[in-house]
């Protein structure tokens, strides 16, 4: 079972202390944020009344991730999606994150279509998000660049209906 709680300031140093290095951060944020990684950052989205932040605890209560909505004009945005250890990865933590931002998204927010960016690169989310019944909107792409390197990121979007009938 996944939990999301409001993150607050006091949670910022467990999450600044997981963000390795600026590839991992622009993995997990995109290009908004600046490595290192700092409180003040994260109090700009905790201010920002668009913003709702969370952090994603497990059954026991361990905090084990972080997770962001943005309210969009006509959709509301999940991202700054991170289970922080990697060996939680690949035991279906990230399809029952997505399943509860989307519940608490759909439930909050008068918005019928909820979406995110994904990496190309980052088949294991793509194949998390394609479960939840995200799809891909093949009219929006962006770019990112690193080092010598540059990503390509792409956007996927459920609508409320889809969503519901899969909580059936």
């Amino acid at each position: 079972m996944i939990i999301l709680q409001p993150f607050t300031i006091h949670d910022a140093p467990q999450l600044i202390s997981k963000i390795e290095d600026e590839r991992m951060l622009l993995q997990f944020a995109g290009p908004a944020y600046r490595f290192p990684l700092t409180e003040e950052q994260l109090e700009t989205d905790l201010y920002d009344k668009n913003r709702t932040l969370f952090k994603i605890k497990d059954q026991p209560g361990n905090t084990i991730g972080h997770a962001q909505i943005f309210l969009k004009d006509k959709t509301f945005l999940l991202g700054r999606i991170l289970i922080w250890d990697e060996n939680n990865r690949g035991k279906g933590y990230g399809k029952r994150v997505m399943q509860e931002l989307l519940k608490y998204g759909f439930s909050h927010f008068d918005k019928e279509t909820a979406e995110l960016n994904v990496y190309d690169w980052n088949t294991g989310a793509i194949e998390c998000y394609r479960k939840v019944g995200f799809a891909f909107d093949p009219g929006v792409k962006s770019e990112a660049k690193i080092d010598q390197e540059t990503w390509v990121s792409l956007n996927m979007k459920i609508h409320r209906n889809t969503f519901e009938l899969q909580e059936l």
